[in-house]
C-alpha cells in the first residue's frame, strides 16, 4: 500500500505539467488539453460534443474553448461528410506547430522518451492496466487508441506499391460507425472507444509497413 500510494503521488506531481493556474504561451490548461486531444483524435471524435466529454466540460464551456482556439488560428470548423448538420474540428498547421513547440507536456514526453523503448512500453502498459481497473470500478468510457477498441474489425491487408512509398494499405472497419478505417487512423484517439483483448494484429501490419517504407 505505501508503495502504491508513493507511485500515485508521483503521478500527481507529473500531472502538474498539464494542470496549472493562469496560462502558458497564451493558453489555459484546459485549452491545451482540448488542442492536444483534437490533434490526436480520429475523425469520429473531432466534434464539439466529443471534446466536451473528453475534457469533462459542459457544451457551453467546450464551445468557448473552441472559439478561443479558432481566434488564435489553431482550429477551423468544417462540415461533416457524414452529417452536413454537424461540424468537424481540424487542427491547423499553426496549431500543430504550437503543440510541437510549446505544449506544456512536451518536457514530460521527452523525459519518458529518455527511459528507452522497453521502459516506455512497460510504463504505457502499466498505465493502461490502471485505467482498465478504474473503468471497471467506475463504469467509465474514456477515449483511447482505436487499435485497442472492440469495434475495430480487420477487412484485409496488403503491402502494395502505396506501402512501398511509405503508405500502409491494411484496411479496417469501425463496426460502430460502419466506416472504413485506415491503418494510420488506428493510432488515433476515439471517444466511442470500448476496450477489448480480442483485436486485429495491427502491430504486424505496422511492422510490415515500416519495413516497406525503408526498402
Amino acid at each position: 500500500m505505501p508503495l502504491a500510494r508513493e507511485a500515485v503521488e508521483l503521478l500527481v506531481q507529473a500531472a502538474r505539467a498539464w494542470y496549472f493556474e493562469g496560462n502558458q504561451h497564451g493558453l489555459r490548461d484546459r485549452e491545451w488539453m482540448a488542442l492536444r486531444f483534437l490533434g490526436r483524435a480520429n475523425r469520429f471524435s473531432r466534434t464539439p460534443s466529443a471534446l466536451a466529454g473528453f475534457i469533462g466540460a459542459t457544451r457551453a464551456t467546450a464551445s468557448q474553448i473552441v472559439k478561443t482556439l479558432e481566434g488564435k488560428s489553431f482550429l477551423v470548423r468544417k462540415p461533416s461528410h457524414e452529417d452536413k448538420r454537424s461540424v468537424v474540428l481540424h487542427v491547423t498547421a499553426q496549431g500543430e506547430k504550437c503543440l510541437s513547440q510549446h505544449d506544456p507536456i512536451n518536457h514530460v514526453v521527452n523525459a519518458v522518451t529518455s527511459l528507452g523503448t522497453d521502459e516506455c512500453i512497460r510504463l504505457r502498459d502499466s498505465l493502461r492496466e490502471i485505467l482498465n481497473h478504474l473503468d471497471a470500478a467506475h463504469q467509465r468510457l474514456d477515449a483511447s487508441i482505436c487499435r485497442d477498441c472492440m469495434f475495430l474489425a480487420e477487412r484485409g491487408a496488403g503491402i502494395g506499391p502505396a506501402a512501398a512509398k511509405g503508405r500502409a494499405t491494411a484496411e479496417f472497419m469501425c463496426r460502430l460507425y460502419r466506416a472504413p478505417v485506415s491503418l494510420e487512423e488506428t493510432e488515433l484517439l476515439c471517444t466511442s472507444f470500448e476496450r477489448t483483448r480480442d483485436r486485429p494484429k495491427i502491430e504486424e501490419h505496422l511492422d510490415r509497413a515500416r519495413v516497406a517504407s525503408q526498402g
